[in-house]
């Protein structure tokens, strides 16, 4: 599935299962992965979700995953606006869990992560009880060593739609895309440890590809469609500058509401966590690829294999037209009066360096630093790094304090000016796609420049050297984490908490 070389991946591969206690790799009489299927949940209902260990084959081999309700993703939950939900949640993995629903400003209580609750042993259940108050794509995953149980397939989406039918933009369907990658090594997904996280100075870059749990992943149309992707980047690391050449392509929303402005693209760039819903239409028969295309390297993702038969109601004309989406400018207009006010926080990006030798923070200085890591250029010093060597840093501009030692405290209704700054001298500067619990966000400017089509956000980009400023409104309240959704940066500590008091 790859087109060129992985860079330093290569150099992966010497130490990749070496490591001490480390977790099963058996498949003997395990259930096989299912593919994901839609289920459509009403107001009151109550669902089951067992996290669970299953085989999957990738490649022509029999490996060992984890998956909810022994679907790979897991259940593609379909909820309206406003509905409340009951999780009844299991743990049948070899990993104490949480279950975290990831963007969705719902009771701290039921957040899924070490704040808020302890974690769910082996064996063990809790039930979550979840209220979707705004539009749009969501998932839900792992909070515990995530680095691992959302690595082996801990991943699913929520698709909270809207009572408004016209909302979105008529299409023919609309359809998930779940972006992930693995390290596969002799025919096996390489292995973690149970006692720390590994590759933790820049994370696990896999080596294969994964589309809606598939290497192979292949969408079936009809010459004429018009679609509407939900796409979620649930990597541990790899950002993706997702394409469909010799097609139209439009952004119509991300996290947590539809942009501003729809525009037409060729590409998006989508980083851990993030979500895009992009529109696409596809005019003529024939097979059109879904590519990873960046700067150091193209990766075939999946094909659409277009027939020749036409589609039975066109929606062409509504496609063509770039709509202005009033509602969600309105939404935003209240908080546009901050925009220009100094910030009221600032972290400071950064990293420190533990047990590493000096030769090799050297080398790491002495490097030429990406905007974006697109791929894994540091090979055995970037597997062999641990999260018991490297501390990534949140700090506190204003306390010097970082981390878990940093105490915020908001009260609810407060907006804040949060400064994000990637310091691009630390040791190994590189991007981090930061997230914060509980609350929505608008990525007001980067460097200086305004953003000029906003969209609610739950994830921002801080590309190295760069100062991105948010507009976070505090809405609700309890105990909350900002933290680097880089799984192996989470691992290493890049996590801070904070508390909205109501």
């Amino acid at each position: 599935m790859m087109d060129g070389g992985m860079g330093g991946m290569n150099g992966n591969m010497g130490m990749m299962g070496s490591k001490k206690n480390p977790y099963s790799q058996d498949t003997v009489g395990l259930p096989l992965a299912k593919e994901s299927q839609i289920v459509e949940l009403k107001d009151g209902e109550n669902y089951q979700m067992t996290a669970q260990i299953v085989a999957k084959e990738i490649n022509g081999n029999k490996v060992k995953m984890l998956a909810y309700n022994g679907m790979i993703p897991g259940p593609f939950l379909k909820v309206a606006r406003g509905s409340t939900i009951t999780i009844n949640f299991t743990n049948e993995t070899d990993e104490e869990a949480l279950l975290h629903s990831h963007g969705v400003r719902l009771k701290n209580a039921f957040d899924g992560t070490n704040l808020t609750q302890n974690p769910i042993p082996i064996g063990g259940s809790f039930t979550y009880e979840i209220t979707f108050p705004d539009t749009g794509i969501y998932w839900y995953h792992p909070h515990l060593r995530e680095d691992y149980t959302q690595e082996f397939g801990l991943y699913g989406n929520y698709l909270v739609q809207s009572e408004d039918p016209d909302y979105w933009s008529p299409v023919n369907r609309e359809l998930p895309l779940v972006l992930d990658d693995l390290i596969l090594e002799n025919g096996q997904i390489a292995s973690f440890s149970k006692d720390q996280a590994d590759h933790a100075l820049m994370g696990r870059y896999g080596n294969t590809m994964l589309v809606n749990g598939e290497t192979d992943y292949q969408l079936r149309l009809t010459k004429g469609e018009v679609i509407r992707l939900y796409i979620t980047n649930v990597s541990n690391v790899r950002p993706y500058q997702f394409s469909i050449p010799n097609i139209k392509m439009k952004l119509v929303g991300g996290d947590a509401s539809k942009v501003e402005q729809e525009t037409f693209v060729e590409s998006i760039i989508i980083v851990p966590s993030e979500r895009a819903v992009l529109e696409a239409y596809f005019p003529e028969s024939g097979e059109y690829q879904l590519l990873n295309k960046n700067p150091e390297l193209t990766t075939k993702l999946g094909t659409v294999v277009v027939s020749e038969e036409q589609v039975d109601v066109s929606y062409i004309d509504q496609f063509n037209i770039d709509r202005t989406n009033s509602d969600v400018i309105a939404d935003i207009d209240p908080f546009r009066k901050y925009f220009d006010r100094p910030y009221d926080k600032s972290l400071e990006l950064t990293l420190q360096m533990g047990m590493m030798n000096g030769s090799m923070e050297n080398m790491m200085m002495g490097s030429e630093p990406h905007k974006i890591e697109w791929e894994d250029d540091m090979g055995h010093m970037n597997a062999n790094s641990t999260s018991d060597m490297i501390t990534w840093k949140l700090v506190d501009q204003a306390t010097g304090k970082a981390n878990m030692d940093i105490d915020w405290t908001f009260k609810m209704g407060e907006v804040v000016k949060v400064r994000l700054f990637n310091n691009p001298d630390s040791n190994h500067p590189m991007h981090h796609p930061i997230h914060l619990h509980g609350q929505r966000f608008l990525v007001l400017e980067t460097n200086g420049e305004r953003n000029k089509n906003l969209v609610w956000k739950d994830t921002a980009l801080v590309q190295a050297g760069d100062t991105v400023d948010i507009l976070v409104e505090m809405s609700n309240p309890g105990k909350w984490m900002l933290h680097c959704h880089i799984s192996e940066h989470l691992e290493a500590d890049m996590m801070l908490g904070f508390e909205v008091l109501p």
